[in-house]
């Protein structure tokens, strides 16, 4: 169990975040550590003891967001249309994914990052689980195909999101390309081979 922190330690991890959240919206995940460092007014050793790496400080300030997403999948739990719950989540995660210059990258590179398995847990638990069971219920009703699973389409939303980030001058880029890929979640009911190759015959 961890200890609790000192009420100095707490008010230097506090502005830590607060200053990472500022800079990270201003000039995107890859600020300087060592200029948000200076803006909480802490040395760079006192930011490493909080976050050994870059991940670690992009996590702490996902997580306000994180606690978000899983309130509005909470909401959109009984949503009268199952896959349109779905759908409303992931553009929700979409929007976020935008929100940050280079978040999308860092979410995609995190499972690859040293040492960043264990600090992005705390925000790809929860958002797997709230994710899942929106997924589950709208596959349960048969409007989602089988073999689709939320690590898939956690990752597809962080690609879209880096396509839209590179596209700028394209607003309308990510709608886009979510719509085509929700498109492609749905599950479409194959009619038979011969009904398929002769529409017009009927069956006996």
């Amino acid at each position: 169990m961890a200890k609790p922190m000192r009420a100095d330690a707490r008010r230097n991890y506090e502005r830590l975040v607060a200053e990472a959240k500022t800079a990270f919206l201003e000039q995107g995940t890859n600020a300087s550590l060592e200029d948000i460092a200076r803006r909480a007014r802490v040395g760079i050793g006192t930011l490493y003891r909080h976050f050994p790496c870059r991940i670690a400080l992009i996590d702490a300030v996902y997580q306000e967001e994180v606690d978000k997403l899983v309130a509005r999948a909470d909401e959109l739990a009984d949503a009268e249309d199952p896959f349109e719950g779905l759908a409303e989540w992931l553009r929700a995660v979409l929007r976020h994914a935008s929100t940050y210059r280079g978040l999308a990258a860092s979410l995609m590179e995190s499972d690859r990052a040293p040492g960043a398995g264990a600090t992005m847990t705390a925000c790809k638990v929860p958002m797997r689980n709230a994710g899942g069971a929106l997924l589950t219920r709208a596959q349960q009703a048969g409007l989602v195909r089988e073999d689709t699973n939320i690590p898939d389409l956690l990752q597809l939303t962080h690609v879209i999101g880096l396509a839209a980030e590179k596209t700028p001058d394209d607003p309308e880029i990510a709608e886009r390309l979510l719509t085509l890929a929700l498109d492609g979640l749905r599950f479409h009911r194959v009619p038979p081979v011969d009904a398929a190759r002769n529409p017009s015959r009927t069956a006996p």
